[in-house]
């Protein structure tokens, strides 16, 4: 089992503080650290978030949400073996072109380390605010990864699409990972079939194991509709690190690979404390 811990870039007081906990989780054996994205928190907003009966974010206006792939460049630049994952960006909002640029050139720095975390995203207002339609963002987001692999492939760009007109260009560097991996995030609508066509891992937002085991066998029966191989997907999960390291084992015999530990939205003020306890009790236990 590896273990990842979140959000890195979230509420953070100062830069040195984030680096501070990137490092120490390094130090702690700890896989992975991962961002979370808002560009904007509305002051009002009608938009349900859905995960979370309230149908609210726990973030308010004022919440410092570092620009992920600033935040884990910086982590990068300070750190060695630690891996970087965004948990997850809003693609259908982003420009795919700019992304992809931005995600090769992390990867490229931090020497093969990066993992994006992509998805649709739910905050109508946070699209409006951006200028981009927040209609057929799923099918949006669906043609973007494919492009955005053609940009990564090194080979010259052709796509041509509802959404996109790209057309006899290349753009360097490239990934160092071959292929680089890409997280889509979710559980609700088609998340399960975008899983299955497009991803290289699924994210889920879930920390339960019986709600987890639910949805891998909706992952599986996608894979299956589409001609994927299941075992190809790296599946990540949440853990409130309740229950030790048989809590962890429960979670490894469904079949989950990593899981993430919400430290700085759990434990925003002991979050040094809590990433030592998982590094001394749980990761150097398995």
């Amino acid at each position: 089992m590896k273990f990842g811990i979140a959000p890195i870039n979230k509420g953070v007081a100062s830069p040195d503080q984030m680096i501070a906990h990137a490092q120490l989780a390094e130090q702690a054996g700890i896989e992975s650290v991962w961002t979370f994205e808002h560009v904007i928190v509305p002051l009002e907003y009608e938009s349900r978030y859905p995960y979370n009966v309230s149908g609210r974010m726990s973030s308010e206006p004022e919440t410092n949400y570092v620009d992920p792939l600033l935040a884990l460049t910086a982590i990068a630049a300070a750190t060695k073996t630690l891996r970087l994952g965004t948990g997850v960006n809003i693609l259908s909002q982003a420009n795919p072109l700019l992304m992809a640029k931005q995600v090769a050139s992390l990867d490229f720095v931090s020497r093969g380390r990066f993992m994006l975390g992509a998805g649709i995203g739910w905050l109508q207002e946070e699209f409006a605010a951006m200028g981009t339609p927040f209609e057929r963002r799923g099918a949006r987001f669906d043609d973007y990864i494919q492009a955005m692999r053609k940009v990564w492939s090194g080979d010259v760009v052709e796509h041509e699409s509802e959404f996109l007109s790209w057309h006899n260009f290349k753009s360097y560097p490239l990934p160092v990972q071959k292929p680089l991996p890409v997280h889509i995030g979710g559980n609700k609508g088609k998340a399960f079939e975008r899983v299955a066509r497009h991803g290289n891992g699924w994210y889920s937002p879930s920390g339960s194991v019986t709600e987890l085991s639910e949805h891998l066998a909706l992952l599986r029966k996608a894979c299956d509709e589409v001609g994927r191989d299941f075992n190809e997907i790296e599946i990540t999960g949440v853990w409130l690190m309740k229950g030790g390291t048989d809590a962890v084992r429960r979670f490894e015999d469904i079949g989950v690979h990593r899981l993430t530990v919400p430290v700085f939205a759990v434990w925003p003020d002991k979050a040094a404390d809590m990433i030592k306890q998982l590094g001394d009790e749980v990761v150097s236990a398995l």
